[in-house]
């Protein structure tokens, strides 16, 4: 039996999907534009047995008519799903129709309503992963029960109307339009999709498929469709190779939308991408050109892996994102502009991964998920970068082109049907010729990362032993089978040279390396060369001091990225004192021209910024000093910079997050009213809003009045989000209690709430913060309460100021034992011991 709630449990799935087979839907909307939409659901089935009840999924409507195989009747519903009465049900053909009307929502999920307030324009747009399909319409709404889907839509005249396939007619109606679609192919339910409002259009025809893109109308002149339909059709081309598959639909949309949870979703052949990250203000970056490229990217993997074979249950959710994230890598390598690509996925996603798995709450990759409602629970880095940097791992060790077959294979044979894990490690082990249940054992169910370092011996200036060893943590001890690339290095006043590389397979504590005795003496040795593995590098002494006096002169990007990464995970691990580690950085950063390791330092900066503000700034503190020299070296960079107009921007953005000081606070104000400007780069609007937010934290005179004046000019939702950031910025006492109220009753819409849960306390900010830590403990279990969404979004406002009062107040609140979600207990966990690594970095500071 099914508790009540809108979550069904993984055991229930089985139980319904082992009954029920052979689903399509019928669905009939009326869309006006206003709160509320009504819609008809005709659903068949085959069904194996009819003696027991069945439910189906529909959250949060009010029924006006319900008809089971031909008898209408009172419906069975409790505001979470149907249940249908087992004498009206037949063993085999059965057909349900349910009418209803329904809220549109408004945080997100189901068909989502928002209201434009440049314009008063209505757009919808529908998102169902994991289980908000039922917030549509009536639905078996879990992945294994894949449907046919036949959609007509009745929508204003002016409005268009986007699904899975293209419509077949369109015919008007009095001041409206009906739009009837033909039946899509076999689909799970989060992967099928409406949108409909008088969105603008583009389209393109240089892919094999017709190609559209959609926005708002208020937003149209910001957005770009040539880079979109470039890398569309870039993207179609690769996969089509890579795979061997056909694009197994019939054209390709993409909508931006806005009050998106995520940064794109992969809806079969209407995919929508979030406005706030892929829609600028001014010309992209090369960065943000990447993100957007590399979203696209992974986003169109997903059309063959999770669209066409799916995962039977959200445990396999980790196989989709993993497998997405790594293939929009490998076809993001394949543009020239983005060559670059991999190097970003270790400076970036992987790091993350890195962290979470170092933190008591690291999990396997691969885990149980007793409901749909928990199914994003450990949707995080490592599921996604760590799973994709494993997936890589393993094509090194089978081959790539043995991978590439396997993943064919797997996806000819479960095409259009569900799949799991142990169908894709079989193909890939078939192609292999290979046993891979010890490699699935090891990377897969056993959380943790492991570390290697060289450990070799020189006399007389040359190699006489030379071994890897690998280490675990003794919580998680499993030691894995990884191929990497070992290469050593000579140095001198003039730079460091690559002496020799060779490939190594190890495995165990130590793995003996006997093509490198006998070689120079090094002055660097690094054991993960070029990234293949997953694995945290320690470099031996030697080669610490080296990548410590030559970091900038490594002519390898790749290298230099690395080294950077090392010297700073010796900061986390307690090895470097912070300090040390801004002082290197203060003399290096200014020699290093590459944009992505600009950005990577940069990101390391801004870390480093936010423990010195944690300490005690006291005048002539380190921590004082510190922040100062980092707000005018990365303005110094801007200005120097000209002539590279993607590192000037760069660091112009830097500035603005670093500024510190009456100097610094006057300087943007005279950027803001045009007095003064940093030649090559433009203050736009977006930057205009970041500028004014860094302003009202630094607590600038006038700084207030600038956000009524900027909303006054930019009053779209940007504009309106933009100012709430601003606000929640400001070290004001009761501009964050009339917030953190607000957030307590959801008294706002849900996209601005999570706007502020994001902007309440910044680490400068510790006695307002503390004065409201209780108040924010006692409300996380009513948030987490609401629903993932407002949990997810939640687990901003926990407590965390790097003192060891909020580190008790977090154990206190830890060992009373709440009730919350698995998601939010992690949370804190997390807090927790990320503010003990706060304390102790910041303890060492002078």
């Amino acid at each position: 039996m099914r508790d009540g709630t809108a979550y069904i449990s993984a055991t229930q799935a089985e139980h319904r999907s082992e009954r029920v087979s052979n689903v399509s839907y019928e669905l009939d909307f009326n869309l006006t534009g206003e709160r509320e939409f009504s819609a008809t659901s005709i659903v068949t089935f085959d069904l194996s047995d009819a003696g027991s009840a069945l439910t189906l999924d529909l959250n949060q409507a009010r029924v006006t008519n319900l008809v089971i195989n031909g008898t209408k009747v009172y419906p069975n519903y409790n505001g979470s799903y149907l249940t249908l009465n087992a004498k009206l049900l037949s063993s085999g053909s059965n057909r349900v129709e349910v009418s209803f009307v329904r809220a549109h929502s408004t945080n997100g999920e189901g068909l989502h309503r928002f209201e434009d307030p440049v314009d008063g324009r209505i757009y919808l747009y529908s998102h169902f992963e994991p289980a908000a399909a039922q917030q549509m319409f009536a639905v078996f709404d879990q992945p294994d029960l894949k449907a046919s889907y036949k959609l007509k839509v009745k929508a204003p005249a002016e409005w268009q109307v986007v699904s899975t396939m293209r419509e077949s007619n369109v015919s008007p109606e009095g001041l409206f339009k009906v739009w009837d679609f033909p039946e899509t192919p076999k689909l799970s339910p989060y992967n099928f999709s409406l949108h409909a409002g008088p969105y603008k259009v583009w389209q393109d025809s240089r892919a094999k498929y017709p190609m559209r893109l959609f926005a708002r109308q208020s937003i149209a002149d910001k957005v770009n469709p040539e880079d979109w339909f470039n890398y569309t059709s870039q993207g179609l081309t690769y996969f089509e190779r890579y795979f061997g598959i056909p694009y197994p639909f019939k054209k390709y949309d993409q909508l931006l939308v806005p009050d998106f949870l995520y940064g794109a979703m992969e809806n079969a052949a209407a995919i929508t991408f979030s406005e706030s990250g892929f829609v600028s203000s001014g010309e992209m970056s090369l960065p943000q050109k990447q993100s957007l490229a590399g979203v696209i990217m992974h986003e169109m993997a997903h059309q063959w892996f999770g669209d066409l074979v799916t995962m039977k249950w959200w445990n396999g959710l980790w196989l989709n994102e993993s497998f997405a994230s790594l293939m929009g890598t490998m076809a993001l390598a394949e543009i020239p502009e983005f060559a670059h690509a991999w190097q970003s996925f270790f400076a970036s996603g992987k790091q993350r991964a890195y962290t979470l798995d170092s933190l008591v709450t690291t999990h396997p990759i691969e885990v149980p998920v007793p409901t749909s409602g928990n199914a994003f629970d450990n949707i995080d880095a490592i599921t996604y970068q760590k799973g994709a940097a494993s997936l890589r791992q393993l094509s090194y060790l089978l081959g790539p082109e043995i991978f590439r077959r396997g993943v064919s294979n797997y996806l000819t044979q479960f095409s259009y049907q569900n799949a799991t894990l142990d169908d894709f490690i079989g193909s890939l082990g078939k192609a292999a010729g290979k046993d891979l249940s010890g490699w699935t054992k090891d990377w897969l169910y056993q959380p943790g990362v492991n570390s290697i370092e060289a450990d070799y011996l020189c006399e007389g200036g040359i190699i006489t032993r030379f071994a890897l060893l690998q280490s675990a943590p003794v919580e998680y001890p499993t030691l894995r089978e990884q191929k990497v690339r070992v290469a050593l290095f000579d140095g001198s006043s003039h730079g460091l040279h690559r002496d020799r590389v060779v490939d190594v397979t190890f495995k165990g504590s130590r793995t003996e390396v006997p093509e490198l005795v006998g070689r120079d003496c090094p002055k660097l040795v690094y054991p993960n060369f070029q990234d293949w593995g997953y694995v945290k590098v320690n470099l031996d002494q030697r080669s610490f001091e080296t990548a410590r006096s030559l970091l900038s002169q490594a002519d390898d990007t790749l290298l230099r990225a690395m080294l950077w990464q090392s010297l700073w995970d010796s900061v986390i691990d307690g090895k470097l004192p912070l300090q040390d580690f801004v002082a290197t950085a203060l003399i290096n950063a200014p020699l290093e021209n590459d944009l992505q390791i600009s950005e990577q330092i940069i990101g390391k900066l801004k870390t480093s910024a936010y423990y010195l503000h944690s300490s005690d700034k006291r005048k002539g503190s380190f921590a004082e000093k510190g922040l100062r020299a980092l707000s005018q070296m990365s303005l110094r960079r801007a200005m120097e910079s000209r002539g590279n107009k993607e590192l000037q921007g760069l660091w112009l953005d830097a500035y603005i997050d670093l500024a510190y000081g009456g100097d610094a606070i006057e300087h943007l104000n005279a950027l803001l009213d045009g007095e003064t400007k940093v030649r090559g780069v433009d203050v736009d609007q977006d930057r205009r809003w970041d500028i004014i937010a860094r302003l009202n934290r630094l607590d600038a005179l006038g700084a207030e009045r600038r956000i009524r004046d900027e909303l006054e000019k930019d009053s779209g939702d940007s504009g309106q989000k933009a100012a709430i950031r601003a606000k929640l910025q400001r070290p004001d006492g009761n501009i964050k209690r009339q917030w953190l109220a607000k957030i307590g009753a959801a008294s706002e819409p849900f996209p601005k709430l999570r706007v502020a849960m994001d902007n309440l306390y910044q680490p400068e900010q510790g006695a307002l913060a503390r004065a409201s830590t209780d108040d924010r403990l006692g409300m996380l279990l009513a948030l987490d309460g609401r629903g993932p969404v407002y949990s997810r979004a939640a687990a901003a406002i926990i407590p965390g100021n790097c003192t060891q009062d909020d580190i008790d107040s977090l154990t206190r609140y830890i060992d009373s034992d709440p009730k919350l979600s698995s998601g939010m207990k992690r949370a804190v966990l997390e807090a927790r011991q990320l503010q003990e690594r706060c304390v102790r970095i910041v303890s060492r500071l002078p």
